[in-house]
C-alpha cells in the first residue's frame, strides 16, 4: 500500500520539481521510504518520470524498494497496493525459467509485465494501481483494479504546449501540488454530482480535466503521451452465469480469499463493528491464523449508537485480542480539521474510517482488514428490498396514465411526509412522485432512492446554469457502463452490480482508502476480490439472496462456530452521531459557511438556498437530517481549502 506519481514530459527541471511535489504530499501513503526514477529522453528531450511512496507491507528490505526496475527486461514499475495470488504467479514464472531477489509481490508482477506485456494484467488478483514503463517499446501502461479498490487519478493539460502530455498520481491533491494544473477549475458536473449523490461520481473529479481511471481498466501510451491502446481488460458481464454452484465451494472461495488477505510481513488487524460483515471476518480470519487476531472497535459515548458491548462479546466468542477505541465528542472536534483535510474529493462520507485507522495504527498495526463489500455481493441492503417492488407496481400500472399515477404519489406523499419549514421533506416518502416519474428504469429508480435531495429543490441548491448537469448524478460514461453490466440481468442482481459499482465503487472504498493512507495504514477489503465476486455471480438468487436483506449463506458460512443469537438484531449502519455533534460542537463553524454568500457561490451553489436549507436543519424540519447539511458543508470547504473555484 503505497503513493504512486508519473508524468510524460519533458525531462527537466520544471517536471522533476512538479514529480517531486506530488511525492512529497503523499509522505502519509509511504512514511517508510520514497524515491523517483527518470527514463533515457528522447530526441525531443521527452520520456517518463515516475515517483513512488512506500508503506513497506512485503518484503521489508531494500529488495522491495520502489521504483523498481526488473534486471531481466529493464521495465520499470511503481505499484500501490497488494498483488495477493503473487505466490502462485511467481511459481508460474519460476516454470518459465525466472528467478527472483525480492521476496514480495512487486517484482512478481513487474516480470510478468515485461515478459508478457499488458495481457498479463489479467492474471492479477488483488488491489492495484500501477504504472510500468516498457523503455524498449517507449511506452507507459496505467492499469486499475477490477474492483476500484486503489484510486489512480489521470489529468491532461489544457493546452498543447505545457511541456507534459500526461499526470498520474495516487490522490487528486498530488496532482493539484504538482503545479501542472495551473489555476485548477471546478468541474460544472462535480457540483451537481455533490448535490446529488453526496460525493463526486467517477469517471470524472471535482476538477476539470482530471478523470479517475476507471476500474478493470488498462490505457498504454507512448513517449509523447499519445494513447496506444485502451481497454477493459474485466468487467462485469452483462448477464450473470446461468451455472450454480453449491455452498461448500464457496465457502472454500471465501475461505481462500480470507486467507490470501492474510500475508503479510508486518502487524495485521481487524476493524470489528459488530455486524455480520466485519464478524465474518474477524471469525474468519481467526481460523486462519496461529495466534489471537487483534480486533478493534470504534465505541461512542452515546449509547444509542454504541456497538462496543455487542463488538465485545463478539470478539470473546471468536477469541480474538480485542480492543475498544472510545471516540468522544471532544476528540473528534478537536481533530476534524486534520480529518477533513485528509478527503482527496468532497464526501460526506469516511470521517469513521480516519478516526479508527488512526487508533489502530496508534496501536502499533500497520494493516488491518474490513468487513466492506458484503452488504453489495448478499443483499443486505434496503435497495434490494424496495426498489424490486416499485419496479413491479410500475409495470403492473403501466396502463393507468403516467400523470394519474404521478397525482396519487403526489397525494400520498404529503400525507405520509408533510412538510414544514423553508424547504420541504426530503424523505424516501417525499420522493415517491420522483420515483414513479422513472417507472421501471432501475438505475433512475436505484439513484433516486440514494439522493440526498429531491431534485427540485437540487434545481435551488445549484446555480442556475448548472441545473442541466444533474441527470440523475451520474455522468454518462458511468450510465453507459451500468446499463452494459446488467442489462440482461434480474433486478436483484443488477441492484448488485449498481450497489458494486456507484456506492462501494465510488463512495466507501475511495472514502476508506484515503482514511487509512491518512493514518499510514493499509485497508484490506476480502469482501471486494474478483474472484469471489466471480463465483458469488453464480449463485441463483433465491441462494443468494433470500431471505432479503438476512445474508443468510454469509452467515452460514462465515459464522460458523458461533451462536447465531449474538446477531439476532436489527441492521445499523456503522455511523457517528453527527446529528448532536453538529448542534453542539460544529454549529457555529458550519453556520459561519453556510450563512457565507461569498463562501457558497464561488461553488456553484445558490447561498440562499444553502442557507435556508441549514436553517431548516436547525429548526428540526423533518426529513431534513444532518447528511444533507454536512454534504454541502464539506464540499464548499473542500473547495476553498483547495482553491478549486468555477
Amino acid at each position: 500500500m503505497c503513493g504512486i506519481a508519473g508524468i510524460i514530459g519533458r525531462v527537466d527541471d520544471d517536471n522533476r520539481a512538479a514529480l517531486q511535489r506530488m511525492n512529497d504530499v503523499m509522505l502519509h501513503r509511504g512514511p517508510d521510504a520514497g524515491g523517483t526514477w527518470t527514463s533515457e529522453p528522447d530526441e525531443r528531450g521527452w520520456g517518463a518520470l515516475l515517483a513512488h511512496r512506500r508503506l513497506a507491507i512485503l518484503d521489508l528490505s531494500p529488495a522491495g524498494v520502489q521504483p523498481m526496475t526488473d534486471p531481466v527486461t529493464g521495465h520499470v514499475i511503481v505499484f500501490n497496493g497488494e498483488i495477493y495470488n503473487y505466490a502462485d504467479l511467481r511459481l508460474r514464472l519460476i516454470g518459465e525459467g525466472q528467478h527472483f531477489s525480492s521476496t514480495g509481490d512487486t517484482a512478481v508482477m513487474l516480470r510478468a509485465l515485461g515478459l508478457h506485456g499488458p495481457e498479463a494484467v489479467s492474471w492479477l488478483r488483488g488491489m492495484f494501481a500501477f504504472a510500468c514503463w516498457d523503455p524498449n517499446a517507449r511506452q507507459l501502461l496505467l492499469a486499475r483494479d477490477p474492483l476500484g479498490i486503489k484510486p489512480l487519478y489521470v489529468a491532461r493539460p489544457d493546452t498543447p504546449n505545457a511541456g507534459w502530455s500526461l499526470a498520474f498520481a495516487s490522490e487528486l491533491r498530488a496532482l493539484l501540488a504538482s503545479g501542472l494544473l495551473g489555476k485548477p477549475q471546478l468541474d460544472p458536473q462535480a457540483v451537481a454530482s455533490a448535490v446529488w449523490n453526496g460525493f463526486v461520481a467517477g469517471p470524472g473529479t471535482a476538477v476539470k480535466g482530471v478523470a479517475l481511471l476507471s476500474p478493470g481498466h488498462l490505457t498504454a501510451f507512448d513517449g509523447a503521451g499519445n494513447v496506444t491502446r485502451d481497454e477493459d481488460y474485466w468487467a462485469i458481464p452483462g448477464h450473470a452465469p446461468e451455472q450454480t454452484i453449491e455452498e461448500d465451494e464457496l465457502a472454500a472461495v471465501l475461505e481462500e480469499t480470507l486467507r490470501l488477505h492474510l500475508a503479510s510481513d508486518v502487524p495485521l488487524a481487524v476493524f470489528l463493528s459488530g455486524g455480520i460483515d466485519s464478524s465474518v471476518m474477524a471469525n474468519l480470519a481467526q481460523r486462519a491464523a496461529k495466534h489471537p487476531i487483534h480486533t478493534f472497535t470504534l465505541a461512542f459515548e452515546e449509547q444509542e449508537l454504541n456497538e462496543g458491548p455487542i463488538a465485545q462479546r463478539i470478539a470473546d466468542a471468536i477469541g480474538t485480542a480485542h480492543h475498544e477505541v472510545v471516540l468522544t465528542e471532544q476528540h473528534f472536534v478537536d481533530n476534524l480539521e486534520a480529518a477533513l483535510d485528509s478527503l482527496d474529493q468532497p464526501t460526506f462520507d469516511g470521517l469513521n474510517a480516519y478516526y479508527m485507522s488512526h487508533a489502530i495504527r496508534s496501536a502499533g498495526f500497520t494493516v488491518a482488514l474490513s468487513g466492506t463489500g458484503g452488504d453489495e455481493l448478499f443483499g443486505g441492503y434496503t435497495s434490494f428490498r424496495d426498489l424490486p417492488v416499485m419496479r413491479q407496481w410500475s409495470q403492473r400500472t403501466e396502463m393507468v396514465p403516467a400523470g394519474l399515477k404521478v397525482a396519487a404519489a403526489a397525494l400520498s406523499a404529503r400525507m405520509l411526509s408533510p412538510s414544514r419549514g423553508a424547504v420541504a421533506s426530503q424523505t424516501r416518502w417525499a420522493k415517491l412522485p420522483e420515483m414513479v416519474r422513472r417507472g421501471d428504469d432501475l438505475l433512475a429508480l436505484y439513484q433516486m432512492a440514494y439522493a440526498l435531495f429531491l431534485p427540485n429543490f437540487q434545481r435551488e441548491l445549484l446555480a442556475p446554469d448548472l441545473v442541466a448537469t444533474l441527470n440523475d448524478g451520474l455522468s454518462a460514461p458511468m450510465r453507459a457502463k451500468i446499463t452494459a453490466e446488467t442489462r440482461g440481468r434480474t433486478p436483484l442482481s443488477a441492484i448488485s452490480v449498481m450497489e458494486q459499482r456507484l456506492f462501494l465503487g465510488e463512495r466507501l472504498l475511495r472514502d476508506n482508502d484515503v482514511a487509512s493512507m491518512a493514518a499510514s495504514l493499509e485497508q484490506r477489503v476480502p469482501l471486494v476480490d474478483q474472484v469471489l465476486f466471480e463465483t458469488v455471480d453464480r449463485l441463483t438468487d433465491e441462494v443468494r439472496y433470500q431471505p432479503l436483506r438476512s445474508k443468510a449463506m454469509l452467515r452460514r458460512i462465515g459464522l460458523r462456530g458461533l451462536d447465531l443469537k449474538l446477531f439476532d438484531r436489527p441492521k445499523s449502519g456503522f455511523v457517528l452521531p453527527m446529528d448532536r455533534w453538529i448542534r453542539r460542537g460544529l454549529q457555529d463553524a458550519m453556520d459561519r459557511t453556510l450563512r457565507d454568500p461569498q463562501a457558497i457561490a464561488p461553488v456553484g451553489l445558490n447561498p440562499a438556498a444553502v442557507a435556508r436549507l441549514w436553517q431548516a436543519f436547525l429548526d428540526g424540519a423533518p426529513g431534513i437530517y444532518w447528511s444533507r447539511v454536512w454534504s454541502i458543508y464539506v464540499f464548499v470547504r473542500w473547495c476553498h481549502r483547495h482553491r478549486v473555484f468555477r
